[in-house]
């Protein structure tokens, strides 16, 4: 099969439409609740740190029909510079050749970003725990399994706890011009110490709040006395997965406890906080990601709010002398 496809860089919005396609074929096969549309793929590619041009690879059959696609998300400068590699091949198409390919391509772009950051690369994939081919890829490939993760829900019909916060911490909505530079430095400091941390970007965070899903009401700080923002949650309603899904799900996206403010129940009250936000905008289910290795404690504290894992997935690395 390789002999009769091609490979090329991203060609722009006339691309879109395909890719959408594609993406959409596997979800029909794969059923990982990870469909798109357009617009999503238009909110995702115009991320700030995503280089359109280097990042984003299509193969094609000898028609010109798109049968694989791959991005690679780079991540901020630092000791060691991680890649996340997502790809998709069309169901009839997968014999590992599209697999190997866009996986060989992910490694030579990292070597590329390396050279230019004079840094330590590392090229990472994801696989659910049940999807045995796109594990045997992996491996066949060189990738090893180094982290596990759960996704959990919670129904939001069950009665939900009221959030209890200590004295003399204040809850708020975020004012996102306002507050951007001391959240991402409250972000940053309060996943500083979790694994594989990268730091945040005020670029980043700017960006975020334009998107269609961002809804104010529905991200929330705590601050201290002193007015140090201490803890953070910010959930998230998408329209489009749940149309898809036909679920009416909201997600929390991101909670976090700076350090030196946990232990004290601040993580309990935002996220029992969250909750309810969710509940008031009419969604019928939370669901979150977590770390099921979280040094913080982070899988008990969801399990002893309701939350129930539904769903198991793996990281992957590979790691290559550069």
């Amino acid at each position: 099969m390789m002999a009769n496809l091609s490979v090329r860089c991203y060609a722009g919005d006339r691309d879109l439409d395909a890719i959408a396609h594609l993406i959409n074929t596997c979800e029909e096969v794969d059923r990982l609740d990870q469909g798109t549309s357009i617009s999503e793929l238009q909110q995702e590619f115009n991320e700030p740190s995503l280089d359109v041009a280097r990042d984003i690879r299509l193969w094609e059959d000898a028609e010109g029909k798109l049968i694989g696609f791959a991005q690679l998300s780079v991540s901020e400068p630092g000791e060691v510079i991680d890649g996340w590699l997502s790809f998709r091949v069309r169901p009839d198409a997968r014999s590992g050749d599209v697999e190997a390919a866009a996986i060989a391509w992910g490694e030579v772009r990292m070597r590329e970003v390396s050279a230019m950051r004079s840094a330590p690369v590392k090229l990472r994939s994801w696989a659910r725990a049940e999807d045995c081919d796109r594990i045997s890829v992996l491996a066949s490939c060189g990738f090893r399994a180094d982290r596990y993760f759960f996704r959990m829900a919670r129904s939001l019909c069950e009665q939900i706890p009221e959030p209890q916060f200590p004295e003399g911490f204040l809850l708020r909505q975020v004012s996102c011009e306002q507050d951007a530079e001391a959240w991402v430095e409250m972000f940053n400091q309060s996943f500083i110490d979790h694994w594989n941390h990268h730091d945040f970007t005020v670029e980043k965070s700017n960006y975020y709040s334009t998107l269609p899903n961002y809804r104010n009401e529905l991200d929330s700080i705590a601050v201290a006395a002193d007015g140090t923002f201490a803890a953070f949650c910010y959930c998230e309603i998408n329209p489009d997965e749940n149309d898809r899904t036909g679920r009416n799900e909201g997600w929390i996206c991101v909670l976090g406890t700076r350090r030196g403010f946990r232990k004290i129940g601040l993580g309990r009250a935002m996220l029992l906080a969250g909750l309810h936000r969710l509940k008031a905008a009419g969604v019928e289910t939370a669901i979150l990601g977590v770390d099921a290795e979280n040094s913080c404690g982070a899988l008990r504290l969801y399990e002893s709010v309701g939350f129930h894992n539904i769903r198991k997935s793996i990281s992957y690395v590979k790691l290559f002398d550069i």
